[in-house]
C-alpha cells in the first residue's frame, strides 16, 4: 500500500514556542529581518534565529530546507512588499519608475538582507508576480517580446543592484559612513586646479551630488530610451 503523504500544512508546528508565539513561515522571516538589522548578515544563524523565536533551531527545518531556503524566503519578502507599496496608473513609464523605486526603497529599509539577497533568484511567487507584472507593463505598451525581455532584464537588474551598492552604504558604521561622505569636502574638494581642473570645477556640486543615489537618474536614462526607441518603432531592439 502507498504511503500517506502528509500536506505540508500538516507538517507545521501550531504549540507555542516558549514565548508564547506560534511559528509560521512569515513570523520566522520578520524574525530574521529583525535578527539581520541587530547582527548583521554573520549573525543570521539558526541557533540566534531559534533564541529570538524561543524555539529549537531545528523546529526551523520543519518550515525551511536549510538557511540558503530562509535567504531566498527574506528575498521575496523585500520584492513582495515593494509590490505591496506599488499601484498601477495604467501609464507604463510612470508605473515602471515607480515600481522600480518601491523596489529600491524595500531593499534599503533592510540593508542587511538586501546585501545578502540582492543577487539572489527566489523563485517563489511573490516575486514571481513582481517579474510577471514588469513583462506585462512592457508588453502591454507595445514592446515586442524580444525587447520585452531585455528591458526587463535591464530594469530589475538595474533596480537589484543599486539597492546592493546603496545598501552597502547603509551597512557601515556611522563614523565609516560620515569619514567617507567627508571625503568629498576634506578632499576632493580642496585638490589643487592646476593638477585636477575638472574636480576642482565640479568640487562643490561634487559634494552635494554623491551623497545621494544615482539610482533614479540612471533608472530615467534607461526608461527614456525605451520611450524614444518605442515612438521610433524600435520597440526597444533586441
Amino acid at each position: 500500500m502507498a504511503k500517506q503523504v502528509v500536506p505540508e500544512s500538516a507538517r507545521r508546528r501550531r504549540r507555542p514556542t516558549r514565548q508564547g508565539t506560534v511559528l509560521s513561515e512569515k513570523l520566522i522571516v520578520e524574525t530574521a529581518l529583525r535578527v539581520l538589522r541587530e547582527h548583521g548578515t554573520a549573525g543570521l544563524t539558526a541557533r540566534r534565529l531559534g533564541t529570538a523565536l524561543g524555539a529549537d533551531p531545528s523546529t526551523l527545518y520543519r518550515y525551511f530546507s536549510g538557511m540558503d531556503d530562509l535567504t531566498r524566503a527574506i528575498g521575496e519578502e523585500l520584492m513582495g512588499r515593494a509590490r505591496d507599496n506599488w499601484s498601477a496608473t495604467g501609464e507604463w513609464r510612470a508605473d515602471l519608475r515607480s515600481l522600480g523605486l518601491a523596489i529600491h526603497a524595500s531593499y534599503l529599509a533592510h540593508p542587511q538582507a538586501a546585501a545578502l539577497t540582492a543577487s539572489r533568484v527566489t523563485g517563489r511567487p511573490r516575486e514571481i508576480a513582481v517579474d510577471e507584472t514588469i513583462l506585462g507593463i512592457l508588453r502591454s505598451a507595445g514592446f515586442p517580446d524580444p525587447a520585452a525581455v531585455r528591458l526587463y532584464h535591464a530594469f530589475i537588474d538595474l533596480s537589484l543592484a543599486f539597492a546592493a551598492l546603496d545598501a552597502g552604504a547603509l551597512v557601515l558604521t556611522e563614523e565609516a559612513r560620515t569619514r567617507d561622505e567627508e571625503m568629498w569636502t576634506s578632499t576632493y574638494a580642496r585638490l589643487p586646479a592646476e593638477s585636477y581642473p575638472n574636480i576642482a570645477a565640479t568640487a562643490r556640486l561634487l559634494a552635494a551630488r554623491m551623497l545621494h543615489s544615482a539610482y533614479p537618474v540612471v533608472l530615467d536614462a534607461l526608461l527614456e530610451n525605451a520611450a524614444s526607441r518605442l515612438v521610433a518603432g524600435a520597440g526597444g531592439g533586441q
